[in-house]
């Protein structure tokens, strides 16, 4: 393209030339903004909520994936972006990290964490560049895993992708597949297809579009290129396991303390704050918010140059799907300009035991499609009156046998704590929220 201040051009076309570029280089860089705000909502999301990918259509540099190839979409032109937060140590190849960025992220090195989708998140973008909704998926519903990986047919929603991995890593090597990086991407993707198929059919088979798949490392290496971000807290909290030590009110906090702040979930100093993964949820999506928020106010989705900064670190530590188009998302991401997007958690029927003993939430799966469909829709949330108060107890005591769709299980008979969010609380973006 003709560079509008090239002298070289002649004077009898410099003036219309200068027209032209200037025009293509303002839509350039009203493009670039909106698709880097689309996946800013999409990177920062699962860095800890929050997904990124890449600017002015580019995925160089990313980890490609053809595990939706085939599958159903979304009409009417919306799109929906599942964003998986992996809890793994290790880079997309599945290396170890530099022992600088262990030290930095206070979370073990590469024999801790694992291939748990620890961050779920679908992303609704309509078509008509209406409010854009973004959906937290509780990490611990209790829900069927798609295909029975290594021969379990039900746990934890984040269980899909890391079960699938370890179930095709040992075919792999059964196979005498000896190449560690054709190992990885084929278990990867085994991983991927079993999460995302998961969360299609807990959601009321949902059509998902493209999904953002980002790591610990990636939402860190992010965190540096933008520190400090403002964020803001109710109350004064402190967590010697994840680091945390914050004062109420808006604070700037660091790279490190920004990993910290959206992993807590304890206060062993004010345990009267009564933490649970709830809370770490309405974390992840206030820093988000915060972000989106600190980011449009900076100018940076108009500065090339930051935006280039930010895009270089987050590829490093991403995947996305192969029919991911981003300009063509970035026609639709003007709804996520201005704080025009909701946040918004699944709610949790109660909180239990497994049949194996683990912690999980139990939730009533019709109730959940229900909701999912009204917020896709762009119908207004439904009303408190439309949720039962969550008890101390197991609902399936108090519920007749034709209540089939909780995800209850008849073997759970212990007390257990209730759960807090019913009716699910909405966030909105556009600004600094202060949270719990």
């Amino acid at each position: 393209m003709t560079d509008p201040h090239d002298r070289r051009v002649a004077a009898s076309r410099g003036a219309a030339a200068r027209g032209v570029a200037a025009r293509a280089a303002a839509r350039r860089r009203r493009l670039t903004g909106r698709v880097a705000l689309a996946l800013a909502a999409a990177l920062t999301l699962a860095l800890t909520g929050y997904g990124w990918a890449a600017y002015n259509g580019v995925v160089s540099g990313l980890q490609v994936s053809d595990v939706l190839d085939g599958q159903s979409t979304s009409s009417g032109g919306d799109t929906n972006i599942l964003i998986m937060g992996l809890d793994s140590r290790l880079d997309e190849n599945g290396n170890p990290l530099p022992k600088d960025i262990y030290n930095s992220l206070h979370a073990g090195d590469q024999q801790d964490g694992g291939y748990n989708a620890n961050v779920l998140m679908l992303l609704h973008v309509p078509g008509d560049g209406s409010k854009a909704t973004s959906i937290s998926i509780p990490r611990d519903d209790y829900v069927p895993l798609a295909g029975c990986p290594d021969n379990v047919c039900k746990g934890k929603i984040k269980q899909a992708y890391g079960l699938a991995f370890d179930e095709k890593a040992k075919q792999l090597i059964s196979q005498n597949v000896t190449d560690k990086s054709q190992r990885e991407q084929q278990a990867r993707d085994a991983g991927r297809r079993a999460e995302i198929d998961t969360v299609r059919r807990f959601l009321g088979d949902v059509p998902i579009d493209h999904f953002v798949e980002v790591t610990l490392v990636a939402f860190f290496e992010i965190a540096q290129v933008v520190q400090p971000i403002t964020v803001c807290l109710n109350e004064d909290t402190q967590d010697s396991y994840s680091g945390a030590n914050f004062h109420a009110g808006q604070q700037e906090i660091s790279a490190e303390q920004a990993v910290e702040f959206v992993r807590q979930r304890r206060d062993n100093v004010h345990p009267a704050l009564n933490f649970t993964d709830l809370d770490r949820e309405r974390r992840q999506q206030a820093f988000i918010a915060s972000l989106a928020y600190q980011l449009k106010q900076g100018g940076t989705f108009t500065n090339p140059a930051k935006l280039q900064g930010i895009m270089d670190v987050a590829k490093q530590n991403t995947a996305v799907d192969s029919s991911l188009d981003l300009l063509a998302l970035a026609k639709q991401a003007s709804s996520l300009t201005g704080g025009n997007v909701s946040f918004v958690t699944l709610p949790v029927d109660h909180f239990g035991k497994s049949p194996s003993g683990e912690d999980v939430n139990f939730v009533n799966t019709a109730q959940i499609q229900s909701l999912v469909a009204q917020l896709l829709s762009g119908a207004p949330m439904p009303s408190p009156a439309a949720y039962a108060t969550p008890t101390t107890e197991p609902t399936h005591k108090h519920r007749s046998s034709s209540s089939s769709s909780s995800s209850s299980d008849p073997s759970t008979t212990s007390a257990a704590p209730a759960a807090q969010q019913a009716p699910p609380s909405v966030l909105s973006g556009g600004g600094i929220p202060c949270v719990k």
